[in-house]
């Protein structure tokens, strides 16, 4: 969420244009640009779609969103039950423990129905069965749902990592970051490869713990399967800057926003097959002409 702008400043983080008969305010030559503070989804969002970005980040009030989505709620409800395994002394780490965490955890918005909910709920009660019998109850991480955080010249990046390994490396113990995944569709090395997301976690991951962090895992519970990348210095360096030219394009967008132009010029729309699980699609001109999805859709092919 944007900060409300402060007396005296626009919020695009200059000094306002002076009014009539008001004298000119001046800035400092040579002060640093304001970083831009982010979340791996608010960069997310504006990659996927920069009007969907101004809706969420931008606009004020913002629009109304759509309805919850079901595979959210699944998703919510078995992250925060691995969270909570994990919160456990160790010798209460055992499966059985699994059905009372994930009851209080369940979220129940978005299902079709009792039925599917019910299904759901059977369907990811066998996903953590299956996957904490893979797990060492006695190995503790180094984080679960622990927030990293790491500035540049450009980013103030922060983000909550599902958890964090400590595991042996070749010069001692190295970080890796671990992300769950729920979806209906598997995950391959492509994936971690690819995902801004986990670069960004391991990049800030070794500057909190100071200690090297390059892999990077997507652990997918319905299939029980983990697709791994081992990132090089390099390779964390060019997420960075990829990271760092969107917070850019962001800027300049809500900066020509504050000084007048047409917000709709300034965070087109990116029209496709995203538009239909969009939560902004009512208010969008262009995203209201693709059909919507049923908020238990993407749930049909996993329950």
């Amino acid at each position: 969420m944007r900060r409300a702008s402060s007396p005296g400043r626009s919020t695009s983080g200059r000094a306002p244009r002076a009014r009539a008969g008001q004298p000119e305010q001046l800035g400092f030559d040579g002060m640093p640009e304001r970083l831009f503070v982010c979340t791996p989804s608010k960069l997310g969002a504006y990659a996927d779609c920069p009007r969907r970005y101004r809706y969420s980040y931008v606009d004020r009030p913002a629009p109304p969103k759509g309805p919850p989505w079901a595979h959210n709620s699944l998703g919510a409800s078995v992250h925060t039950a691995l969270k909570n395994w994990y919160a456990l002394p160790a010798d209460r780490r055992r499966p059985e423990a699994l059905v009372t965490l994930l009851k209080g955890t369940w979220v129940r918005d978005g299902y079709r129905d009792d039925e599917q909910e019910r299904e759901a709920y059977r369907r990811a009660l066998g996903w953590l069965e299956s996957y904490v019998d893979t797990l060492d109850p006695e190995t503790e991480p180094v984080g679960v749902e622990r927030v990293v955080a790491v500035k540049t010249a450009v980013l103030a990046f922060n983000g909550r990592t599902d958890r964090i390994d400590s595991r042996p490396g070749p010069d001692g113990p190295e970080l890796v970051i671990v992300d769950y995944k729920t979806g209906r569709t598997g995950t391959d090395a492509d994936d971690a490869r690819g995902s801004q997301a986990l670069a960004l976690y391991a990049y800030a991951a070794e500057r909190v713990f100071r200690r090297p962090c390059h892999r990077v895992e997507l652990h997918h519970l319905p299939t029980g399967t983990i697709a791994a990348h081992e990132h090089t210095a390099e390779s964390l360096t060019r997420q960075l800057t990829r990271a760092e030219e969107t917070a850019r394009d962001i800027m300049a967008a809500e900066r020509a926003v504050a000084d007048g132009a047409d917000p709709d010029e300034a965070f087109p729309t990116t029209p496709g097959p995203r538009c239909g699980w969009c939560d902004y699609r009512r208010t969008c001109p262009t995203g209201s002409q693709t059909p919507g999805k049923e908020p238990w859709a993407a749930l049909e092919r996993t329950v």
